[in-house]
């Protein structure tokens, strides 16, 4: 096939090199590993096996139906048991283990969904309806392969030979947050979707994964096929399909040399972040597990500014976490971080952060009730996550910190609601820290015009970029058809953030920066020189930004920043925080 270029948005840096890899949503509810050539027939008889199962399954139904029953049900299950044994359903499946050496879920929805498509393109209405009879015949075998017992293999294989061979790009419509951790150590190494905009969660994932990914390829799922072979160059946000030979290897060629440049980074771990005048910037990660503080610790953060509570709470199933399973993940936290701060935001869902993806009942639910407002509306989900963060403060340096607050009475009745969660652990003999620090979001316009609401009753503020430009612009940044719009460097965003760290100063509290923007050593310079001294990143992007940090002399940045802040010309900031950059 011939080569082409897509072009999306980039949302994670990166090369990635490897085979296409379509997922349907409904593929996201199974197991998908590779499985070593020593396995294969072994997952092979497992299909088989499940295939026998559900066929006497049907036979048991036929055989079991009362004699008064109408004639159509003994057809249906006629039906199901002829396409059981077709095959497309029997054989192809098995095949599909044998040449990509899929697991046998994987292989089984990779067949069902290849189906699927051909049965969309037949005109004739009764017989495209019997695709639904297949999928009910597939989930029939998937139940069964789901209550059997894997072979307990590892998630990522690691190839002997060619080691892009089963390295995947996984290419979808959309992946949701929940459904993009589920991808965590498997053999996947890029993403490309549809839709989705530069700072969409799933985006941020992809970050926190440190995996190239570009979003908003409009029809990526429909042009490229099944294991073509895909290049992401998550810099400049392209995808080449089936590329020639000599691009192939000029990628692998710039692959390596960011594999030594990182390596190269990597000596910087140790080093202290402080400016060429002697200024101490302390620089956090922002994780989404406990999992995540192994890679903060090996890139050097002096702590967690951003512990995104919500993913204990995700792709649950309306299952919400238990106060004591959330204590043991944020003591988890606490303990991994070995005495450093760890800042736990409490529960942010609503907008892309659905706890349920099936409803959506909002008319606009990035304006509707997410967040704080969620959390009020449902005083036991909230004190039960209060309680469980509380408890773990007894285990280390542990902070507190409320999304998406703007009214006075907001604050309060978080703060109440907070006092009344120690109460609680007070009256039930439970250890906590008493003087645990309490901060709050800015990530509301409102919030940044009405500060000294905010610094008379919170210890420190926490500058969350991404709601803030999405707010302040009236642009979702979801949306990829007016991600274009959406702009960091808007007079009106830089504003609102000068104007948040100057308060903050003035108050005698810390600021930090946790969105995207602290994470972009292209604005680092642009954050120092407004006075910020508290950057919170994913771990991946940290050696990148202190590296900028300790080229960078405050004396000079600081001038052209005050200079890039009086102006109202968004190309003239752009031109000013790139010539800022070579300083």
């Amino acid at each position: 096939m011939s080569s082409f270029t897509l072009h999306g948005i980039p949302v994670s840096r990166g090369i990635a090199i490897g085979r296409a890899h379509l997922l349907a949503p409904a593929a996201l509810d199974v197991k998908h590993y590779l499985v070593p050539e020593e396995h294969v027939e072994a997952e092979v008889v497992r299909l088989q096996s499940a295939l026998a199962t559900v066929h006497r399954e049907l036979q048991t139904l036929w055989n079991e139906l009362p004699k008064d029953a109408p004639t159509e049900l003994g057809a249906f299950i006629d039906v199901h048991a002829l396409i059981l044994s077709d095959p497309m359903i029997s054989e192809a499946p098995l095949d599909i283990i044998r040449s990509r050496h899929y697991n046998a879920e994987w292989a089984l929805v990779t067949q069902i969904e290849e189906l699927s498509a051909q049965f969309d393109e037949i005109e004739d209405a009764y017989l495209r309806e019997r695709k639904a009879d297949i999928q009910q015949v597939a989930e029939r075998v998937l139940k069964v392969l789901l209550g059997t017992e894997s072979l307990g293999l590892p998630n990522r294989v690691e190839p002997d030979d060619d080691e892009f061979a089963a390295q995947m790009v996984v290419v979808a419509h959309d992946i949701s947050p929940a459904d993009m951790l589920k991808f965590r150590d498997r053999s996947f190494i890029g993403f490309v979707t549809d839709v989705g905009g530069q700072n969409s969660h799933t985006a941020i994932v992809a970050r926190s994964l440190d995996i190239p990914a570009t979003v908003g390829v409009s029809q990526a799922s429909n042009l490229i096929e099944q294991d073509d072979w895909v290049i992401i160059d998550g810099e400049a946000g392209v995808v080449i399909v089936s590329p020639s030979a000599l691009v192939l290897q000029q990628y692998r060629d710039r692959q390596a040399a960011a594999q030594r440049a990182r390596k190269k980074l990597g000596k910087l771990k140790k080093t202290p972040a402080v400016t060429k005048d002697g200024t101490v910037i302390t620089l956090l990660a922002n994780i989404e597990l406990p999992d995540d503080c192994g890679p903060a610790l090996e890139a050097g953060a002096n702590g967690v500014g951003l512990f995104r509570s919500e993913f204990l709470f995700m792709g649950r199933a309306g299952d919400m976490p238990s106060e004591d399973e959330q204590f043991e993940q944020y003591r988890r936290a606490v303990v991994a971080m070995k005495g450093r701060p760890v800042t736990i935001r409490t529960l942010d869902i609503g907008a892309d952060k659905p706890l349920d993806p099936t409803e959506h009942t909002a008319l606009n639910p990035a304006l509707g009730l997410r967040a704080i407002r969620y959390c009020l509306s449902e005083p036991q989900i909230f004190l039960a996550q209060l309680r469980a963060i509380l408890r773990a403060s007894a285990f280390g340096k542990l902070r507190i910190l409320i999304p998406m607050l703007a009214h006075a009475h907001e604050i309060d009745q978080s703060l109440a609601m907070i006092e009344l969660a120690k109460s609680e652990l007070r009256e039930a003999n439970l250890k906590f820290d008493p003087n645990v620090e309490v901060g709050a979001m800015i990530e509301i316009p409102a919030a940044a015009l009405a500060l000294p609401m905010f610094v008379r009753k919170m210890h420190f503020l926490s500058i969350g970029t991404n709601d803030l430009i999405q707010y302040t612009l009236a642009i979702d940044r979801v949306d990829y058809e007016v991600a274009h719009l959406y702009n960091p460097l808007h007079p009106a965003v830089l504003q609102l953030i000068s104007m948040t760290i100057a308060a903050g100063h003035k108050a005698g509290i810390d600021v930090a920066v946790c969105g995207e923007m602290a994470g972009d050593v292209k604005l680092t310079r642009l954050l120092l020189g407004m006075g910020l001294r508290e950057f919170s990143m994913h771990p991946a992007q940290l050696l990148s930004v202190k590296q900028e940090i300790l080229n960078s002399d405050m004396a000079v940045i600081g001038p052209h920043t005050r200079k890039i802040l009086r102006s109202m010309d968004p190309d003239g900031i752009a031109d000013a925080v790139l010539a800022l950059q070579t300083m």
